[in-house]
């Protein structure tokens, strides 16, 4: 079987490329193209069928993932489930499917067979997870066992994989030789995989052998999303040494990766100060040829906690703005506790909001949609003015929890709307400037 990069290559185009032109506003051979140069990826495990056809990287609208999982302390399948859900309900693009405790071969299988968002993992957590609990050390995990699980979790449906192939003996001797880190690694599965080659004093066989890795992607054209093992977790250590290392591997390894047919996708920070973002995806553009970028957050201050989804949101529109492709949501429990329903609800709202806000500035001729709120809002048609926005539920339920006594405007303003008289004012100059559409541009 071929993957899409190879059909795309061979100057095949697919239903998943036709599909994907469709939605995105392209034609099936521009879609082909930039598959065919790395530039866009479409994660569709052929073994999971039914799957959204989901295009993600340059030219496209900035995608959104959402993550969901168990933990040591909450495995709830069925808590799970309602998340993932509520995150294709709200309009994530993707699911990551992160739980680390419990039965993970269900909970995998149960998420891939709940919704039908591509899913991705990081097959790190359950083969470390298995040598904690079945030989008190996960120092003890045997590369082989890492393969096959890969391979089994490819077979059970997942499109995407998060996997640590950027952490190696160079890039863990830029840390040590840099002497500081002030948010400590906070990446699991890189800090799974840094302790066992310090246990073992190896290198890193998901780099050691990356052509086999590669080689169990392209069996399932999964696309392999370059893991951020050593990614800041403080915005002091934003584009350290150690950082930079992993980010350059990374890049060279997405390079090698499309030369073998595998699609490729490249992970980055974290925790990045606001006036560093448009640096960090530039060097991440120029570096990689353009891969699709997948970023978490990323979040620009460490001090919101409770409010990270805030933080992030400020951060990803930034972040879609510079060129990243998919952005990973923070939830209001980020740094404080597992996400609950309504967090995971509240994530992929913020985030939709920032990638759109950030598409907006890159491409402007994808305004239409305001200028269509604005004169909505403007006349006061407040029907037209719900349906043309991205959360029309949650404006109807602050609106009718507050209804005004004049129908026309809104309890802000009341007898003294701005919008009702200043309008009166002009609308006789104003020329054929109320035709508007009532769906979203």
């Amino acid at each position: 079987m071929k993957t899409q990069l190879e059909l795309a290559k061979a100057g095949e185009i697919t239903p998943l490329m036709i599909q994907i032109g469709k939605d995105e506003g392209f034609s099936p051979e521009d879609i082909r193209q930039k598959v065919a140069f790395g530039e866009v990826v479409i994660p569709n495990n052929p073994n999971r069928p039914n799957q959204k056809a989901v295009g993600i990287g340059m030219g496209l609208r900035t995608k959104v993932n959402a993550s969901i999982g168990t933990s040591s302390d909450i495995h709830d399948i069925e808590l799970e489930k309602r998340k993932a859900r509520i995150a294709e309900e709200e309009g994530a693009d993707t699911l990551m499917e992160l739980s680390t405790g419990g039965d993970l071969d269900l909970v995998r299988r149960e998420i891939l067979g709940c919704c039908s968002l591509p899913v991705g993992n990081v097959p790190l957590y359950q083969a470390f997870n298995h040598y904690s609990r079945k030989h008190k050390n996960p120092n003890l995990l045997d590369p082989e066992f890492l393969f096959d699980l890969i391979e089994q979790q490819l077979a059970d449906g997942l499109s995407f994989m998060a996997i640590h192939c950027g952490i190696n003996r160079f890039s863990i001797e830029r840390l040590r030789k840099q002497g500081y880190r002030y948010g400590g690694l906070v990446s699991k599965g890189g800090t799974f995989m840094v302790s066992w080659m310090e246990y073992h004093n190896k290198e890193n066989p998901l780099y050691e052998q990356f052509d086999r890795v590669c080689a169990l992607m392209k069996k399932y054209d999964a696309v392999l999303s370059l893991g951020n093992g050593i990614r800041a977790g403080a915005i002091h250590d934003s584009h350290d040494r150690a950082q930079m290392a992993e980010m350059i591997i990374n890049c060279e390894l997405a390079e090698l990766g499309r030369e073998m047919g595998c699609q490729m996708m490249v992970e980055g920070p974290g925790h990045v100060p606001l006036d560093e973002i448009a640096g960090n995806i530039m060097l991440e553009k120029r570096m990689s040829g353009n891969a699709p970028y997948y970023v978490l957050g990323p979040l620009p201050a460490d001090c919101g906690a409770g409010y990270d989804h805030i933080t992030a949101a400020i951060g990803a529109a930034s972040a879609a703005r510079h060129g990243a492709d998919l952005i990973c949501y923070i939830t209001p429990a980020e740094h404080l506790a597992l996400p609950n329903e309504n967090d995971v609800r509240e994530g992929v709202r913020a985030t939709r909001l920032a990638a759109h806000i950030g598409d907006i500035a890159k491409y402007p001729q994808r305004r239409e949609r305001e200028k269509q709120v604005a004169l909505a809002r403007r006349d006061m048609a407040w029907e037209d003015h719900f349906n043309l926005l991205l959360f029309p539920d949650k404006a109807k339920e602050v609106r009718t929890g507050r209804s005004p006594e004049n129908t026309d405007t809104c309890t802000m303003c009341g007898d003294f709307c701005a919008m009702e008289r200043g309008y009166s004012l002009f609308k006789d100059d104003m020329k054929g400037d109320k035709i508007r559409k009532t769906e979203p541009a």
